[in-house]
């Protein structure tokens, strides 16, 4: 396919994580563990705030969508990482790329925005707990959880279109071990100025955005919180917010630092990607296992039930 007297790309080289040669064989076994923990963990969360009904409340509903979301997300770039590691095929087709760009900021977006709706979650159970039920009813968790994918989809369709409409005719190096706007749009053959500003203000406004009100949730938390009289009531509502807090610092940190070039160097910024793709999604069930009583339990009840079924 051709424009002009260019070639146009139908097919991207993945470079890989560089400074890697020589342990691919460990890194893939590395990875390999680090997903299929991830699928398991957040797997074995979801089914057990499915089958735990002490578990349906606004809390665990949002919980249970984030495991959802934690499993897609590094689906979207985890298998084909993996392929590249155990020396098969360093190439990917441009409608590959495009989904790996288009997935992995739906699924990045979603999770920002379901970070903020249970931040609101943790604001009215604890500062409006009296009204709690009424404000967070069932149509309203539908509503906002309907809202993140929605919202995340629109954002994704925007910064794909940005990137994707401008003409591709070589070099074709991607020096990363996936698609995504810093690394592919400076292989586009056209001014990518105007792109380059609107994607990274899009990203970077709707971060800041779902970050500042997840700060104005836990400012009037923090205030409410030192107003209650006895310590262990303290200490039983701060222990509520841990594990969200926990999860937003590990989600977060990768994204300022890759979206703001903060990362000094490519290697830095390898690894960085690496704990945002592999690590992180597989740190939520133990965020919230470890961290939260009531999941314990569940989860407990729900193994003692499946050993004492008939065939278990």
């Amino acid at each position: 396919m051709k424009t002009g007297n260019s070639t146009l790309v139908t097919e991207f080289v993945l470079l890989g994580i560089s400074n890697t040669e020589g342990l691919e064989t460990m890194l893939f076994v590395l990875f390999l563990t680090f997903y299929i923990f991830t699928l398991l963990g957040n797997l074995i969360i979801f089914l057990t705030i499915l089958a735990s009904s002490n578990l349906h409340t606004p809390m665990y509903f949002f919980l249970g969508n984030l495991s959802i979301f934690d499993i897609f997300f590094p689906s979207v770039n985890s298998p084909k990482m993996m392929v590249f590691l155990v020396g098969q095929s360093h190439t990917i087709s441009y409608q590959g790329c495009v989904s790996q760009v288009f997935f992995y900021h739906f699924l990045g977006c979603t999770e920002c925005f379901l970070y903020t709706v249970m931040a609101y979650d943790r604001f009215v159970a604890i500062c409006h707990p009296m009204r709690y039920t009424v404000i967070m009813s069932h149509r309203v968790c539908t509503g906002l959880t309907v809202g993140t994918w929605v919202g995340g989809c629109l954002h994704a369709s925007v910064l794909t279109f940005l990137i994707f409409r401008l003409p591709y005719c070589g070099p074709n190096e991607v020096d990363s071990f996936f698609c995504d706007i810093p690394v592919v749009l400076p292989l586009a053959c056209a001014d990518t100025s105007l792109a380059h500003i609107v994607c990274f203000t899009n990203v970077g406004v709707v971060a800041l955005i779902c970050f500042l009100l997840i700060l104005t949730s836990y400012a009037h938390i923090v205030v409410s919180i030192l107003k209650i009289r006895s310590s262990e009531g303290r200490r039983r509502a701060f222990s509520t917010c841990s594990a969200h807090l926990t999860s937003i610092f590990f989600y977060y940190g990768p994204v300022i630092l890759v979206y703001l070039r903060l990362a000094s160097s490519p290697w830095l910024e390898a690894v960085v990607l690496v704990l945002n793709n592999v690590v992180t999604p597989c740190l939520n069930p133990l965020i919230y296992s470890l961290r939260n009583k009531d999941v314990k339990l569940a989860l407990r009840k729900l193994l003692v039930q499946m050993a004492h079924s008939p065939g278990g």
